[in-house]
């Protein structure tokens, strides 16, 4: 039986973003006269309202929290329970079997399958569930008996140790809530096979959002020497050893992943192809260009340089000085991969700092392929914070 939902109110004109198609309310834009923000609980199901009173949506919020509302659906009717979350689920691993025939994908990506605050990345019968916002949190044994019901899982673990999670005053834990987890994780993506360390891993132990570029690279490394910057677990680098690249080297900070790398390449019977350095990537660059280095391919898939937008200058500063030294450890005519996965850093600045670190070393660079996120991670187009990942492909010549 429903309940009758508390009502948020926005102040007058505060509707427009909602009308076209966002879904998040920002604390400023409630009526804290109608509706104290302080008269709620974190994680409660509200009816979003426009001044006069009509109903907007229904969604739930979090007083405590800048963006203090989501909007679930447009139908105030509507609310977030078992059938609710089942629906959305089916509907997300229905867009998902259009373009993937194993089971290894982004199940439901947040506010793009109108789950705000909700990751699940299926790893075959393996789930990594990561919740972010207060409102998904009370429903979250909801969202473990719906994942077992659907496709019982030989595990699910909550992978709940993001920092995003202090900002809607949630704790932060990893923890298997259902089953118990393989001995060994492997999952294939790009006809390669990868051994996941969920457990203790970045994220939720693997980004899939990258695969399309990934595979896109594997047409041209055939034969190549090939580098691997900032390489976690070798997505792009093993990859391109599975694909007939001639020689691999992969560069990262950490040591664990690194030994992840090894144990990839091992998996594919590529380890002789395959030579990991850690440190630095900056330091390990120049090091191999002082040491006469050279490379046909080499890919730069750095963390994100700029979390927030006051991080900007100092951020694309950084891509354009790590896109700069990989350009000097190219061959003539060598093929630079340039990502980002920022939000804040566009595709056209990108193609800024790429463009001003040719020039500053009398480069000349052609931008002939660009890669996008997956269809795993759909975009949400009122949201533009849906859309992050960008790949662009350049071949470097000398200056014409």
């Amino acid at each position: 039986m429903s309940t009758q939902l508390a009502s948020l109110r926005l102040k007058k004109n505060e509707d427009r973003r909602i009308k076209q198609g966002h879904v998040w309310v920002f604390s400023n834009e409630v009526d804290i006269v109608a509706t104290p923000l302080k008269s709620f609980e974190a994680g409660q199901q509200v009816i979003i309202e426009a001044s006069n009173g009509k109903p907007l949506g229904m969604g739930f919020v979090n007083p405590n929290t800048l963006i203090c509302a989501r909007v679930l659906s447009r139908s105030p009717k509507l609310e977030l329970n078992m059938k609710f979350l089942k629906k959305r689920i089916q509907a997300a691993q229905d867009l998902r079997e259009m373009s993937f025939d194993k089971p290894f994908y982004r199940l439901v990506f947040g506010d793009s399958d109108g789950l705000p605050g909700l990751v699940i990345d299926r790893f075959g019968d393996v789930f990594a569930v990561q919740i972010t916002t207060a409102g998904m949190e009370v429903v979250k044994d909801d969202i473990v008996q719906i994942i077992d019901n659907l496709y019982h899982p030989q595990a699910i673990v909550m992978k709940n140790d993001t920092q995003s999670r202090k900002l809607e005053g949630l704790a932060l834990y990893e923890e298997v809530v259902l089953g118990e987890m393989p001995d060994e994780l492997i999952i294939e993506e790009n006809d390669t096979k990868f051994s996941i360390p969920v457990e203790g891993g970045q994220k939720t132990g693997w980004f899939y959002d990258h695969r399309m570029a990934r595979g896109r690279l594997q047409t041209m490394v055939k034969g190549k020497r090939v580098l691997d910057v900032f390489s976690y677990l070798g997505g792009w680098g093993v990859a391109a050893a599975n694909a007939g690249a001639e020689e691999v080297t992969c560069v990262d900070s950490s040591e664990f992943a690194l030994d992840g790398v090894d144990t990839n390449a091992a998996l594919n019977g590529v380890a002789e192809k395959l030579v990991t350095i850690q440190g630095n990537a900056f330091d390990v660059l120049n090091a191999l260009r002082a040491d006469g280095q050279k490379f046909d391919v080499v890919i730069v898939d750095p963390p994100a340089f700029i979390k927030r937008k006051k991080d900007f200058k100092k951020g694309s500063e950084a891509y354009r000085r790590i896109n700069e030294i990989a350009m000097r450890l190219l061959e003539k005519d060598g093929i630079l991969v340039a990502a980002s996965c920022s939000h804040h850093m566009t595709r056209d600045n990108l193609l800024t700092a790429v463009q001003s670190a040719a020039r500053h070393i009398d480069r000349n660079v052609q931008l002939f392929e660009q890669g996008h996120q997956g269809p795993d991670h759909p975009i949400h187009p009122a949201i533009p914070e849906t859309e992050y990942i960008k790949t662009l492909f350049f071949k470097v010549s000398p200056t014409w």
